[in-house]
């Protein structure tokens, strides 16, 4: 029997599951399409890890993160639920202790993290803007008729620099659109849109930071080569892009479920796999307790209230007692 710490990642887009040994080497690394189902993801994701090892796989810790941390942690016992900045700057900080600047860049959101001596100082999260996130390239790689995987490359074939409105994914495609009508290639307007990107995460997310190297590239975005070409253009230093990109947040929160289990010297809350065919209902309401008319999520599962949360007053939340 392998015992690993489980990581759940589980993202608008995407949700990844990553499970670790005792010294953080990774064992197993899933990526699954969201699909706006990320409970569904998160069985399928189950299913598959349980079927990888044959079954002879045992469960020590979970950890998850992501917008969908709550709903998926509550499904299968999670010792660790996580936001995201935490989650990625404890996997960067693991690998890469000496890193001073995380840039992340997800399928719908994006991240910069600021460390020192091993610890988060300053963050800024974009969760408005979807301009620079894997979504918006994904979208201008179908309009253009380039898949994705070819994307960056191709951005660094451009013979000619071309300077694409970034600000916005409505001006930034309008801007494509005229530069094409121009003559300029297809390549030079990819480019031209790589740099806009990165010019537009510095200008907004790292306004008032002072970015200093190491910096590391995270995030499904980070398998771009023109937007990894356009960081060390902008920043004149070379940014490191670490073998698992994809999967920091998943391996963060399994590392911070190590470290959990390994403190408390508990046992893991881990449902068991089984816990993928459990019956899952979330339902909603408006609490009419104060003025503040909070929006309560509420948790069912097999008939049985699991969890609640979205009060500011903690009232739904404390009264769950499972």
């Amino acid at each position: 029997m392998i015992g690993v710490f489980l990581g759940i990642d589980i993202g608008s887009v995407s949700t990844n599951l990553v499970a670790i040994d005792n010294e953080n080497n990774i064992l197993s690394s899933l990526y699954l399409r969201t699909n706006g189902q990320p409970v569904e993801a998160s069985r399928i994701g189950l299913r598959k890890l349980y079927k990888e090892f044959n079954g002879d796989i045992e469960i020590l810790g979970v950890g998850t993160t992501g917008s969908g941390r709550q709903l998926t942690g509550i499904m299968v016992g999670a010792d660790v639920i996580k936001n995201e900045i935490t989650a990625h700057a404890t996997a960067t900080i693991t690998y890469a202790p000496e890193t001073r600047t995380i840039f992340e860049i997800g399928g719908q959101d994006s991240k910069i993290i600021i460390l020192k001596d091993g610890m988060v100082t300053d963050f800024a999260m974009n969760t408005v803007c979807a301009a620079g996130t894997g979504s918006f390239l994904e979208h201008q790689s179908e309009r253009l008729g380039i898949p994705i995987e070819k994307f960056g490359d191709m951005a660094l074939t451009a013979e000619r620099n071309v300077r694409i409105a970034g600000r916005c994914t409505v001006f930034a495609e309008s801007d494509m659109i005229a530069k094409q009508q121009f003559g300029f290639s297809k390549a030079e307007i990819i480019n031209g849109l790589c740099e806009a990107l990165v010019r537009n995460y510095i200008n907004n997310l790292g306004r008032g930071k002072k970015l200093e190297p190491p910096y590391v590239f995270q995030g499904g975005v980070a398998a771009n080569k023109g937007i990894v070409v356009a960081f060390e253009k902008e920043l004149n230093h070379k940014v490191i892009v670490p073998e698992n990109y994809g999967v920091m947040g998943a391996v963060g929160s399994a590392i911070l479920a190590k470290e959990l289990i390994g403190r408390s010297g508990k046992t893991t809350k881990f449902r068991g796999f089984e816990c993928a065919e459990l019956e899952f209902t979330p339902t909603s309401f408006i609490c009419d307790g104060c003025d503040n008319a909070c929006e309560v999520i509420k948790i069912i599962m097999d008939g049985k209230i699991v969890a609640m949360w979205g009060d500011r007053c903690g009232k739904w939340t404390n009264s769950i007692t499972i």
